[in-house]
Parts: C-alpha cells; structure tokens; sequence
C-alpha cells in the first residue's frame, strides 16, 4: 500500500493505492493557506487517517508546489510561500512517524502518467503542466529525474525559443526575466495574449476572430516550445496537464506544427492524461517504487 499526498493551494489531498493501482483510500481538505504548522498537522492527520481506514501503515510520498534545495535540504521555489526554507519533508516525517518522500508536482503528475496512466510502458516521458503557470517533469524507465539542482523539467521558465521580431523581448515573469515560456503558454499568459478579459476555456471554445488568431498563436508557440523539448531529450510521450490540457485541439494541431524539430520525423506523441486531476496525487504514491 502507498500513500500520496497532493500539497495545492486550495487543498490537500490524500489517496492510498494498492499494488495494482486500485484506490482503498481518498479524502480532501482545505490547505491552511500561509500557515506552516498547519498545513504539516493537516498531511499528518489525512495519513493518519489513510492508515486507520487500509489497516496499514504505508509509504507516504508528496506532491508540493516547489522542491526541495539540495543544497540547503529545505523547500525553494514554492508559490505556497510559507512552505519556503522549511525542512518539509523532515517535519512530516517526525509528525508520521516514518520517512517520506517529496517532489514537485509536476514530477509528480509525469511519474504518475508514466506509471499506469496515458504514458505506461514508455521509456522516456516528460509530462507539462499548462495551468496558472507552466511546469514540467522528466520520468527514463519509471524513475522521476531530478537532476543536481532539482529543476529538471523547469522548461516554463526557458526563453520562448524562435521568437519572432514582435515577441520580443516578451512580457515580463514574475522571475524577474522576461519572455519566459510561461509567459505565454500558461492560462494568464492566453488571456493577456487574447487582449480580453476571458478564461483560456473560453477563448479556446470562441469562434470569435480575435480569439481563433490567439489560439492560432498559442499552438505555434506550444509547438515550439515542445519542439525544444524534443531536440534536447527526445522523448517518446509528451503528456499534457492542467486547465489547458483539456483543449482537445492541441494534441492534433501541435503535432502538425512540429517543424522545429531536427528530424525528418517526428514519432513522439502528444497525449492527454489519463488520470487528470487526479495524476498528481497518484503520483506522489508512486513515489516510492
């Protein structure tokens, strides 16, 4: 039995896994937004209660909006900012009474697809996150790759690649650079693209002239984007997360737009998830092998 955690914004799920994949456990609470203590008391009561409902006491791993420094062994680059320069996974641990393992979320979710979702059985997936930001994560053989400085798959916060002359320099990240591929591709960035103050759902559904330009626009660049990818790690599944993931026009079109790509041809596939929102807390129990 494995146990996953998925550490949001707004909430804090739990789900508990069997050997074959099948759920014995889910329950959710609200995240107690910028308190620490909290929100550690919150993981370690849904753990408790996993064990209680299973009859066993499993191996917990967790999804987070950041990672964890391998430098320093507390939590960076986290938009759930009270989790910064905390010893997340140490505090749970002693609150749980066994080890724990965290990773991004976005690693997560990939680990997940890859795992028994719309990627199992691959060799080499990378899972992107297009929602509120753009995240991504690189899974060879079934294992999360993280990489020395824990940024693996961080493809959201690359220059947009290609940029024509009226994409530069870009719109400014809150990174501090500008021209970043979230800056585009996340659903902010469609919106501010599209000039209107309207959802990514509802540009992409719009037969309206300025809206089908800016969906236009958004395929070419995730084209791009994606195509960078391909160059660098030549993947054999791309798997798409998040709000936008749920336009159902990118997997047919993104592909078609794949010019960038140093080959003659392109046989990795563009795929939905299979778990959808629920690919970041199976993840997590996946976490430990």
């Amino acid at each position: 039995m494995r146990i996953g955690i998925d550490l949001g914004g707004t909430k804090v799920e739990a789900v508990a896994l069997a050997r074959d994949g099948s759920e014995r456990f889910r329950r959710r609470v609200a995240t107690p937004t910028g308190n620490y203590d909290a929100t550690v008391r919150a993981i370690a009561d849904l753990v408790r209660a996993a064990d209680a409902a299973t009859g066993v006491q499993a191996s917990v791993g967790i999804g987070i909006p950041g990672t964890l420094s391998p430098a320093t062994g507390l939590i960076k680059n986290a938009n759930s900012t009270c989790l910064i320069g905390k010893p997340l996974d140490k505090d749970i641990a002693a609150a749980v009474g066994r080890p724990v393992r965290l990773a991004n979320d976005a690693d997560c979710f990939t680990l997940s697809e890859a795992s028994d979702g719309a990627a199992a059985g691959a060799p080499i997936v990378f899972g992107v996150i297009l929602g509120t930001g753009v995240g991504g994560g690189l899974v060879i053989e079934g294992r999360v790759v993280s990489g020395p400085n824990a940024i693996t798959g961080e493809w959201g916060h690359n220059p947009l690649p290609w940029p024509t002359a009226a994409e530069r320099p870009g719109p400014v990240c809150y990174c501090g650079l500008t021209g970043c591929i979230e800056t585009y591709l996340s659903g902010p960035g469609l919106t501010r693209d599209h000039g209107a103050d309207w959802t990514a759902e509802r540009i992409a559904a719009s037969d309206e002239p300025a809206a089908r330009a800016a969906m236009e626009r958004y395929v070419e660049r995730l084209a791009r984007g994606l195509a960078h990818v391909i160059n660098i790690i030549d993947p054999h599944v791309i798997v798409l997360g998040g709000g936008l993931s749920r336009i159902g026009r990118l997997y047919d079109d993104v592909p078609r737009a794949w010019r960038h790509v140093f080959s003659d041809t392109v046989a990795t596939r563009l795929l939905p998830p299979t778990h959808g929102d629920s690919s970041g807390v199976r993840g997590a129990a996946w976490l430990w092998p």
